[in-house]
């Protein structure tokens, strides 16, 4: 792992993730600049405070803050923690930041995030997916919220690394993360990671728009319970075909999940209440694109993302 006096890291989008993720490495040492463009007075002023049921209450302050990319310093690691629907708008400003033979790291949910930014890229850095599974939300300005979880796998898209450089790269970037305290595993192949995602991602996000319900709430009924394990198997399913293995029961498995969970109302859920543009395309558009290009058929899937599509346009947003 690269000497930590010496490694610099950004933060792209000073949120519930970036946030969480750059404040436990920054406590781990590394030498992290975050940019925050709408909440900077308040972060300035106050610094980043993680309220957390698994660290308890830390906090950062002073922080390297930034609201203009071009006042941040070159940075070896970029950690994108901004919605997928801002990233052709971030793109200049992560090359503007970016160091050459920088790592840039998507922490975002969805599909084929990566293919849409990688054309908007320079060619010399280096595109990798950042798959966070954690239970976190911000509650204020530069306040998060973490109830549970907190682990984050990554692996290659897209650069100018052969194979083996390649998983050196992403087992580096798991290690930053491990040294913060955190579960971190290099992973082999993007796609399959990012699908076996979907599985949870699927139900949960647009259940919760849909039925105005914290996923306690979903899964203490049966209906709404049957209905999450039923589009978990269409996404199993549609993985399958596409050829990306699947826990052998992995619905089973992540029912189980979330019933050790804490009450838990998912990122699409505060996207829809604030009135925010949500990640449809990437969570449920490029899924569904995909299974109709390999002939399958995702229903349940298709009428979820079609009554979202009709309360994400009736808001205006």
């Amino acid at each position: 792992m690269s000497d930590v006096s010496r490694l610099r890291i950004g933060i792209i989008g000073t949120g519930a993730i970036g946030g969480f993720y750059g404040l436990l490495l920054a406590r781990a040492g590394y030498d992290v600049h975050f940019l925050s463009r709408s909440e900077y007075p308040a972060v300035l002023e106050r610094g980043l405070q993680l309220n957390s049921s698994v660290y308890g209450t830390l906090h950062l302050q002073p922080v390297q803050l930034y609201r203009q990319a071009e006042d941040m310093p070159p940075c070896d690691w970029l950690l994108v923690g901004a919605k997928t629907t801002a990233n052709a708008e971030l793109a200049p400003l992560i090359a503007q930041v970016a160091a050459p033979d920088a790592k840039v790291v998507l922490m975002q949910n969805g599909l084929a995030v990566e293919d849409a930014l990688r054309s908007l890229l320079p060619d010399n850095l280096h595109l990798l997916g950042g798959l966070c599974y954690i239970c976190v939300h911000r509650s204020a300005p530069g306040v998060i919220e973490h109830q549970a979880l907190g682990a984050i796998n990554l692996a290659y898209h897209s650069g100018p690394a052969d194979q083996p450089q390649r998983l050196g790269i992403t087992e580096e970037g798991a290690g930053l993360f491990r040294a913060a305290g955190l579960d971190s595993a290099a992973m082999a192949d993007l796609n399959q990671a990012r699908w076996q995602k979907l599985v949870w991602n699927i139900p949960y996000n647009g259940l919760s728009v849909l039925l105005d319900a914290n996923t306690r709430q979903l899964m203490g009924n049966p209906v709404s319970r049957s209905l999450i394990y039923d589009i978990m198997l269409e996404v199993v399913q549609t993985g399958r075909t596409l050829g990306y293995g699947m826990p052998a029961h992995y619905a089973e498995k992540l029912l189980s999940a979330t019933d050790r969970m804490p009450d838990y109302l998912p990122s699409m859920y505060h996207d829809f209440a604030q009135g925010r543009v949500a990640e449809l395309q990437a969570i449920y558009a490029e899924p569904l694109a995909a299974a109709d290009a390999a002939g399958c058929d995702m229903p349940k899937v298709r009428v979820l993302y079609q009554a979202l599509c009709f309360i994400q346009a009736r808001q205006g947003v």
